[in-house]
């Protein structure tokens, strides 16, 4: 399987200058191939693709001398990320979505590049990029599987990160407890699963809501391109960059203990977010999709199943007589005519529970 492994990276300070005018070029690179694309497809009617634009590296080097210095497996990446980014703009066009086309990279907007095959050389906990210098690792778990990539990545807090994504990486399957069980996750309680047990929502990012608001008038207060609001802006990225790790670290420890717990998970299959404005900031705040793509990561790791229901009606759908009651956010009681009365949450994740059942009865037949 396939998996990443991220780390603290320390070194000097003229590494760090050097890794840091590789991300500033990287970023006008995507910016002037950006503007070419742009410029082409407003003179000729046709876009320019990626190969095209690859096959002009050669030649934009020796225009620009400084960078020779920069591996060509990353310049070529930056190439690829454009690609990317227009390939998700004309998705979005065709699904109907909201298309945002890509856009120029500011200054320090440009946060990391990645190096493959060659250009970089680990050993130990020291890694060594050619051009750049050595990065010392904080090594706080084992690389495990073939390295395929090296990342170099800034944080808007000013940290230096590793990412190696690697594949070969042996599986670590848990022991078989035979159980499965339905979840349902929600804004008030971050889930309640089909044994109606309720997991509290931590709500990190509003307890951090007045230490946001403090450096965010602090910030509006520098003046624009000093040094102080530079300070205040690394102030503020902190506090975002801890409620990032606590919510990060809250839904990995939930996803061990549901997998450790259940052979079978099943969960509704979300769409975007399609809601007014409060309560998006309660779901970003509760990050399910995050959860969701966590618990995958690490079931197919344990060698554990998950699966998706439909979520059409899961909430309003009487558990026990299946008869739909309908009713809005405001109510938390789910009450029935067949005398059911029981939470809302509880009532959806018994009928996530019985649907996958039912799906998992009807894919093992079909197959």
């Amino acid at each position: 399987m396939k998996k990443s492994f991220q780390y603290r990276i320390y070194s000097n300070k003229q590494t760090f200058q050097n890794a840091q005018c590789w991300l500033e070029l990287c970023r006008k690179l995507y910016n002037y191939c950006l503007e070419e694309r742009i410029q082409t497809y407003k003179e000729s009617g046709k876009g320019i693709i990626c190969n095209n634009q690859m096959l002009k590296l050669k030649i934009f080097k020796q225009e620009y001398p400084e960078y020779k210095q920069v591996g060509s497996q990353v310049l070529q990446d930056v190439l690829q990320r454009l690609d990317s980014a227009y390939k998700h703009f004309f998705r979005r066009v065709k699904n109907g979505e909201t298309p945002g086309f890509p856009r120029f990279k500011g200054y320090n907007r440009y946060h990391s590049f990645m190096l493959k095959q060659a250009g970089w050389k680990l050993k130990g906990k020291y890694l060594t990029i050619k051009n750049i210098g050595t990065f010392k690792i904080k090594l706080s778990r084992p690389i495990e599987g073939i390295i395929k990539t090296v990342t170099i990545r800034k944080t808007s807090s000013g940290k230096w990160l590793t990412n190696f994504s690697c594949d070969n990486v042996p599986i670590k399957p848990l022991l078989k407890t035979n159980k499965e069980i339905g979840i349902d996750v929600g804004c008030e309680s971050f889930l309640t699963d089909s044994n109606n047990r309720k997991i509290d929502n931590p709500r990190f990012l509003n307890k951090s809501k007045n230490l946001l608001k403090m450096r965010q008038q602090r910030l509006i207060r520098r003046k624009k391109g000093s040094n102080r609001r530079n300070k205040a802006r690394i102030l503020l990225a902190k506090i975002y960059e801890k409620v990032l790790n606590q919510r990060r670290d809250f839904h990995f420890k939930v996803a061990n203990q549901l997998l450790k717990e259940n052979d079978v998970i099943y969960i509704e299959k979300l769409k975007a977010w399609i809601s007014y404005r409060g309560l998006n900031r309660s779901m970003r705040d509760v990050a399910w999709f995050q959860f969701f793509n966590i618990l995958r990561q690490k079931a197919e790791e344990a060698q554990r199943s998950i699966v998706e229901v439909p979520a059409k009606n899961t909430s309003q759908m009487c558990s026990r007589c299946e008869q739909i009651v309908k009713k809005d956010l405001s109510v938390r009681i789910h009450s029935c005519s067949c005398g059911l009365n029981i939470d809302r949450d509880f009532n959806s994740a018994l009928n996530i529970l019985r649907l996958g059942q039912s799906l998992r009865s009807v894919i093992s037949r079909i197959s």
